[in-house]
């Protein structure tokens, strides 16, 4: 069984007892949190596709932690120009462990 499910603007494919990095939501380390934007559930050869979401469908997950995601590296240059920026980014992200998914 697993979701299509749209999490702080982003869709996700989930399944039970899977880990996601996610952008930072607003909750604690440990708390439990729900998502109703559902777009899609399927359920062995039962499908049920949201017009935009599914009626009455839920995923449910537990917040592991807050993290940042990598470093990203922006590097702008014009060349014959002596015009160089280095710069560099880290997203904050939350790890959420997917723990129902109610159709």
């Amino acid at each position: 069984m697993y979701a299509i499910v749209e999490i702080a603007g982003q869709q996700f494919k989930v399944e039970k007892d899977r880990k996601v990095y996610v952008h930072r939501l607003d909750a604690e380390e440990g708390a439990q949190v729900e998502f109703e934007n559902v777009l899609l559930v399927e359920d062995g050869s039962d499908i049920k596709i949201g017009t935009p979401k599914v009626e009455g469908a839920k995923v449910t997950a537990k917040v592991l932690a807050h993290v940042k995601a990598d470093k990203v590296i922006i590097f702008k240059k014009k060349r014959r120009k002596t015009f160089k920026r280095k710069n560099g980014h880290r997203q904050c992200m939350t790890q959420i462990q997917i723990e129902a998914i109610n159709a």
